[in-house]
């Protein structure tokens, strides 16, 4: 089983640099387009930073799924050398039942030997003669099971010496990996307290209703929220930007979204605004 991967070198935290302006005529509103690019920036860091939570969030989630696995395996192994034994022990018990079984056909033989010697009816003693053949028969055949039973338990004790160094290196791994996804746990506890405590202050920074609108749509679209306008298409959802929503996000005089799937638009010069056939 493959361990989760360290989140210290996935999760380093992108540095965004400002947004470059497009080139637009400001004039009459400079200052409200410098705070709706102030904005988008401010956006953009909450997004990465929220991405990082949900990230790390899911790797936490799958600790205890992990651990889970783990004990499951210690204790399969740790059930075959149990299995292991209790083979053998079925066999010694086995092999017990057999010796008694001869122990109980030989007193039958002696006793119709007394019998023999007390009667004086030929027909009794041939009788008796024949039951002593019988038990002699059975127990030849009680002495070959026992030989296979011996076969057995040598194989058996083989079974056990193998399950049993099994078991025990199987809890020694799964101890250690136990304890590797423990320190690891706690990690990603103190790096999702460092993200949230950032992220708190982060939100802070936006603006009640902006803020609002974009934690709506994290939580429905899984982490994707402020896409950027490429090829007149959405940077989320993929799909053909009207006109007028591309003039307005290249305008940015307000928070403009995607009239397809919700997701806030923004646009910087770098980004392509001609459509691709």
């Amino acid at each position: 089983m493959s361990a989760l991967p360290p989140v210290a070198s996935s999760l380093q935290l992108e540095t965004f640099s400002p947004l470059p302006a497009p080139q637009i005529d400001l004039t009459g509103g400079a200052a409200k387009f410098r705070a709706m690019l102030e904005a988008i920036e401010k956006l953009l860091i909450l997004q990465d930073r929220d991405r990082h939570i949900m990230h790390v969030r899911a790797q936490l989630g799958q600790v205890e799924p992990e651990r889970a696995m783990l004990h499951s395996k210690a204790a399969s192994t740790q059930a075959g050398f149990e299995a292991a034994k209790l083979r053998g022990k079925q066999i010694e018990s086995e092999k017990k039942r057999l010796e008694l079984d001869v122990e109980a056909k030989k007193t039958q033989i002696e006793k119709y030997a007394n019998q023999q010697l007390q009667t004086r009816k030929n027909e009794e003693y041939k009788a008796l003669a024949h039951e002593i053949e019988t038990c002699k028969g059975d127990i030849a055949r009680i002495e070959d099971q026992e030989i296979e039973l011996m076969e057995q338990a040598e194989v058996a004790a083989k079974q056990v010496v193998a399950a049993q160094q099994a078991a025990n290196e199987a809890k020694k791994i799964v101890e250690s990996q136990i304890a590797e996804i423990a320190a690891r746990e706690q990690n990603l506890k103190k790096e999702l307290a460092q993200y949230e405590a950032d992220r708190d202050k982060l939100a802070a920074a936006v603006d009640e209703g902006t803020r609002s609108r974009y934690e709506r749509l994290f939580k429905n679209k899984g982490g994707m929220v402020i896409v950027g306008v490429q090829h007149g298409v959405c940077g989320g959802c993929h799909m053909k930007l009207q006109m007028q929503l591309i003039v307005s996000a290249q305008a940015q005089q307000e928070i403009v979204t995607c009239s397809n799937c919700g997701r806030i638009l923004y646009y910087t010069r770098d980004m392509d605004l001609a459509v691709k056939d």
